[in-house]
């Protein structure tokens, strides 16, 4: 009996693939990211503002000119803050659109092949509206090994980020301290101390470094590069069971709608 493919990863997609990734990528490092390069010397240079600023005010027989510089100093370091911070927030936004492209895709490409083959509604709404851990088990049914490979493990790490980004504390957050922590900044650090208590660390410590932004963007071309060309029918173990409840919905209707 001939074996009959499900899934298919047509090259030249999966090199359009690729490539729209790689410009997103390397548009939001030259167009945003790069913006925030040389912020110590912003900050340097808003202090000299404060100073130009308020030199009318000066008046060296009522004003400590320490003051004034103390103050400068204190203005620098009050814009270099949230400048890191606009930096910090312009990184995860950049990961949240490079992990949600990629998720759509992903889902995108399963309901198009099962097309190919199964008619009905059900099974494509359940592969859209399923979550994460529900659509690996649904790649590693159908004989893809994604699970123990590194890509995966960071594309999981970047789901994470992604979702305390979006959402702060909750089980994301949870998982996040569990699995990856040193997506969240020690706290302590700035004092020049280090804790190793992760509890004392919470959404608003999440950071993503620039290697680690890269890092994001590696594994989701490894995960493209990874998907097997062809996936037949033989490779598919027990399918989840909202799969097949979805497939087997799909094909009752199917069956109501011929008879009538």
């Amino acid at each position: 009996m001939r074996d009959h493919v499900l899934f298919q990863m047509w090259e030249p997609f999966r090199q359009s693939l690729i490539k729209g990734h790689l410009f997103y990528f390397d548009q939001a490092q030259k167009r945003l990211i790069s913006q925030f390069e040389d912020i110590e010397a912003e900050s340097e240079k808003a202090s000299e503002e404060w100073l130009e600023r308020s030199s009318d005010y000066f008046d060296p027989d009522r004003h400590d000119p320490g003051d004034f510089y103390e103050a400068a100093n204190e203005a620098g370091i009050e814009f270099y803050s949230l400048l890191s911070e606009m930096r910090d927030q312009t990184c995860l936004s950049v990961v949240a659109g490079m992990f949600h492209e990629w998720d759509k895709q992903l889902r995108d490409w399963l309901v198009r092949e099962i097309q190919h083959w199964h008619q009905g509604d059900m099974a494509a709404e359940k592969v859209w509206s399923a979550n994460f851990e529900q659509i690996t088990k649904l790649l590693e049914s159908i004989g893809w090994t994604i699970v123990d490979t590194e890509y995966f493990r960071v594309i999981d790490a970047c789901r994470l980020v992604v979702n305390v980004y979006k959402h702060g504390k909750g089980n994301s957050l949870n998982d996040l301290k569990q699995k990856y922590p040193k997506y969240l900044r020690d706290p302590l650090l700035l004092s020049g101390e280090y804790s190793q208590n992760i509890d004392i660390r919470d959404h608003n410590h999440l950071n993503v470094s620039k290697d680690q932004l890269q890092g994001f963007s590696d594994a989701i071309l490894e995960f493209w590069r990874a998907v097997p060309e062809n996936i037949y029918a033989s490779q598919v173990t027990d399918v989840p069971d909202w799969f097949g409840k979805a497939l087997k919905k799909d094909q009752t209707d199917q069956r109501q709608r011929n008879s009538k």
